[in-house]
């Protein structure tokens, strides 16, 4: 009887375990490491986290370390010894014990980094960041004044950054920053570009591009790095004027919302703002000047007169950038009738279907972002084509799997500019998940192309 009751208190006092797998006895230095090398870097031991953080070079290899030194609690013992060696390319767990007590330790290595994340210039304009040639490019209306600006720099974890960050400093020529971070450094220039008469504009519902959504700040990025002379303004910045229009050729607007914009009432409660802006906008419109609208951006010819019966494209949808659908395959539009257009040009093109223009590839995450033109005696109001092109004063150039118009233009006019819209699905900057590109270098020569049509060149 007396070994049955002592068995049962040896069972009772085993399970009677802290859900951390420890016993009710332990001690806290009973299971701990102390100290951990590996391949001569030491380690950080966290006994709140129970992981053991080793810091190494940048570009280190960490797929085969030695276990270079191990301290553990006296008498305990880990799963590992001194001289094991470690594939740290993904983290490792060690369990040590002592007695009847156990922790299990997490090692993983952090490799130093030393980048600038972010930068941003009097908390407004943002800087194109080329990781690869190490450089920074702001570009800012003529009228800041270049010897006094304030940036503002993001830069890698446990970094140090010379010159510091937020204070006044002098870009009337370029400026290098050194970011330190343990063994890493890095030295980066940075150049600050004053534009006086911008001939291509991006604008957007944002007082500043850092503020722009992802999908917005990635169509934005790439026009400062590719268009000379262009510069983000924000519709405040249209409807006070404080932007040079005389000499601008082209201005673009890719505007994104999660869950969509289904309408000309929705566009109106989306993008007052934009709106607020109409008049300078139309009257740039009548003094030459072009548009590119992409996106939820084609309501907006509805509200500059550029479209004969002021309507908006009429089936509109989206998902959100988050819950984006990954594709199974390429997407694509068709171009049947018009391979011939100047946006259609010099494209990665399936040879099997020359009518086709493919937009993204396998594993890209889309939110099929869409506002076309439905077209059918069954609704929207356009029987045809021709009924659609005569209400509207619209030229169709591309059509979606069902005929709906899914990028048209609006012919310079009387005076007027030239507008083109693209408003498939199939048309997206930016994936969540990221794919190698093949179709999607064709969503950049488009732009490019449109630049080069509204241009004249």
């Amino acid at each position: 009887m007396k070994k049955t009751l002592f068995l049962l208190f040896a069972v009772l006092a085993f399970t009677a375990c802290s859900d951390d797998n420890t016993s009710d006895m332990q001690l806290d230095g009973d299971c701990m490491v102390n100290e951990l090398a590996l391949d001569g870097y030491e380690g950080t031991p966290d006994l709140i986290t129970r992981t053991v953080t080793v810091r190494i070079p940048e570009k280190y290899d960490a797929a085969m370390m030695s276990v270079t030194k191990l301290t553990l609690s006296s008498g305990a013992k880990g799963t590992i010894k001194q001289g094991d060696m470690l594939n740290l390319t993904a983290p490792h767990v060690i369990r040590v014990t002592n007695g009847d007590t156990y922790l299990d330790w997490i090692v993983g290595v952090k490799h130093d980094e030393a980048k600038i994340k972010a930068f941003k210039i009097n908390d407004t304009y943002t800087g194109i960041i080329d990781k690869e040639k190490k450089t920074v490019s702001v570009f800012v209306p003529e009228t800041l004044n270049l010897t006094a600006l304030i940036p503002t720099i993001t830069i890698s974890d446990n970094a140090v950054i010379s010159p510091a960050s937020d204070i006044p400093t002098d870009f009337s020529k370029p400026v290098e920053y050194t970011v330190t971070n343990n063994t890493a450094t890095s030295v980066y220039t940075v150049t600050v570009t004053p534009i006086g008469k911008p001939e291509a504009v991006y604008v957007g519902l944002a007082s500043g591009m850092g503020q722009l959504n992802i999908e917005e700040l990635t169509a934005c990025k790439w026009m400062l790095e590719n268009i000379p002379n262009s510069l983000y303004a924000s519709f405040d910045d249209i409807k006070k004027g404080t932007v040079n229009l005389s000499e601008c050729k082209v201005i673009w607007w890719h505007f994104h919302k999660d869950g969509g914009v289904d309408g000309k009432n929705a566009f109106e409660a989306a993008a007052p703002v934009a709106l607020a802006a109409a008049v300078k906008l139309r009257d740039y419109y009548n003094n030459g000047g072009s548009f590119f609208f992409t996106r939820y951006a084609t309501n907006m010819p509805a509200f500059i007169g550029a479209v004969k019966n002021d309507a908006c494209p009429n089936n509109c949808w989206g998902q959100n950038e988050a819950e984006a659908e990954t594709v199974s395959g390429p997407w694509s539009f068709s171009i049947a009738g018009h391979t011939d257009h100047a946006l259609f040009q010099n494209l990665v093109m399936n040879s099997s279907e020359p009518n086709s223009v493919y937009t993204c590839d396998a594993g890209y995450r889309i939110t099929n972002s869409t506002a076309q033109w439905h077209i059918g005696t069954d609704w929207g109001g356009y029987a045809d084509y021709t009924a659609w092109r005569n209400e509207t004063g619209g030229t169709d150039i591309a059509y979606g799997g069902d005929g709906a118009i899914v990028a048209w233009e609006f012919p310079a006019t009387g005076g007027n500019g030239q507008i083109l819209c693209i408003g498939s699905g199939c048309y997206d900057w930016y994936s969540i998940s990221d794919v190698t590109g093949h179709y999607h270098a064709n969503i950049a020569k488009m732009t490019m192309n449109a630049f080069n049509y509204l241009m004249n060149k």
